[in-house]
């Protein structure tokens, strides 16, 4: 019996040991998609106290607390921090087969030194531990950032940002870690929720273009696209609940805008149309600046209407949607690489019966400028699981080409959240290591170390031009 995350945590076999000790745990970390505050790193925060650090914003940790039966005021509420961290710590024992359980005590050993085991008797002196530690001088959120050997951070960002935090680091002669812009124009492509109109009002005030047509909207979101580049984005990311398709777009989209721009909420059919038109023309203006996109969908955002009328959006009420979006998706990256505009893409799915999809529909939109063009990306969300991961690793690998695979990301708006690029990393090295005792690829381990760093590490430097 192994002891609980010993050295060789997730590893099974001497190949996967290799590979892992040897080349994956030596490699730096490019975090290119993460939610993450730029503010708190500009400034250099300090996280205060473990349940600030741990609890704060992370709904992956509401959601099991809720299962535990947990009462809200422990979780979002009111209570105290030690309060909510002892709740956390009761809960948390029950969740074996939960990355959650992996997760946090991969992070007390990381950053805090501890190899306690959360528990309701162990609860009081981690949380003491983890506060003492967190009030170091370097454990500043800059201080965890380069205690985990991050290089890259990939932040999230609307067009209308002022991008003044990221543009403070760049500015900064005392930090040396590329904190990036990433463009998420959600609020420009959702003309079905409430708040757009008001919304085209910001967009048009941020980019100086009074915007009176579905193409003064294309040209304020190119217009903040430049604005970006100029604060060093190069990657955009749309988070879609599905992927749309109309046959014809522009001549819809074109009069739903006009109807939108006084409240009009279009049905269905004319959604559908506009949503397409503007992500073809995005597609373009990433193309011409040489941008990455990236797309995620397959999610039910806020199915609990009576939480989301509580607590808002994002707190931990989404779940997996069903809706298959595999026709649209190819008709899209059909109809942008037809007009020789297709961006290098990477596809997300939050459906993991949309693997094998992914990993053949990016198969057949591959161009020679790059390998790898487009990206089955990782295992997304409610996936980045043991299993999931190694079910994205494995789909990849026999539909696609593993090699060109641009590795892991946190997806997360936690500073404590790095230790995920190291579970990915033991769980490829053990996946690979299978493969090759069981004889079905050459132990040439200097290929192999060289494959697992470039997975790790060098594919996404390359890939994004970092």
């Amino acid at each position: 019996m192994k002891p609980f995350i010993c050295s060789d945590f997730l590893l099974e076999n001497d190949t996967g040991k290799t590979l892992y000790h040897d080349h994956a745990a030596k490699m730096p970390i490019i975090d290119y998609h993460c939610h993450v505050s730029p503010k708190d790193i500009a400034l250099d925060v300090n996280l205060e106290n473990i349940t600030n650090a741990w609890l704060g914003g992370d709904h992956y940790k509401w959601r099991m607390m809720r299962a535990c039966g947990v009462d809200e005021k422990y979780i979002t509420g009111d209570s105290s921090d030690k309060d909510k961290f002892l709740k956390f710590a009761e809960s948390l024992p029950k969740a074996i087969g939960n990355p959650l359980y992996h997760w946090t005590h991969l992070e007390l050993k990381r950053y805090f030194d501890c190899d306690l085991i959360l528990s309701p008797e162990n609860a009081e002196k981690i949380r003491k531990i983890c506060n003492e530690r967190l009030s170091q001088p370097d454990m500043t959120v800059r201080g965890i950032i380069k205690k985990s050997g991050v290089t890259h951070i990939g932040t999230t960002d609307d067009p209308i940002d002022t991008l003044e935090w990221h543009k403070m680091m760049q500015d900064d002669p005392t930090w040396d870690v590329n904190v990036f812009p990433t463009y998420r124009p959600d609020k420009a492509i959702n003309i079905e929720k409430p708040g757009f109109a008001e919304y085209l009002r910001a967009l048009s005030e941020a980019s100086s273009i009074n915007i009176n047509s579905f193409d003064d909207m294309c040209s304020a979101l190119y217009n903040r696209m430049d604005f970006f580049a100029l604060h060093g984005c190069n990657i955009s990311d749309h988070g879609a609940d599905y992927i749309p398709w109309s046959d014809d777009p522009e001549n819809i989209a074109r009069a739903v805008f006009k109807k939108a721009l006084e409240g009009y909420v279009p049905d269905n059919r004319e959604t559908d149309a506009y949503k397409t038109a503007i992500l073809l023309r995005l597609a373009e203006g990433y193309a011409e600046r040489g941008w990455v996109m990236q797309i995620h969908y397959g999610v039910a955002r806020s199915v609990n209407s009576i939480m989301f009328n509580k607590l808002g959006p994002d707190t931990g009420f989404d779940c997996i949607s069903t809706r298959d979006s595999s026709a649209a998706l190819v008709r899209l990256l059909d109809e942008v690489n037809r007009t020789h505009a297709l961006p290098k893409t990477i596809l997300y799915s939050l459906n993991p019966n949309d693997d094998a999809l992914l990993a053949c529909a990016s198969g057949a939109f591959q161009d020679s400028r790059a390998p790898g063009w487009v990206q089955h990306g990782s295992a997304w969300w409610f996936n980045d699981t043991k299993e999931g991961m190694a079910a994205q690793i494995k789909n990849l690998a026999s539909m696609g080409v593993l090699g060109n695979f641009i590795g892991m990301l946190t997806d997360s708006r936690s500073f404590l959240s790095y230790t995920r690029h190291e579970y990915f990393r033991r769980i490829l090295c053990n996946i690979i290591g299978v493969w090759v005792e069981n004889g079905e690829y050459p132990a040439d381990m200097e290929f192999l170390g060289k494959m697992v760093e470039d997975i790790s590490y060098n594919n996404v430097e390359r890939y994004l031009g970092l």
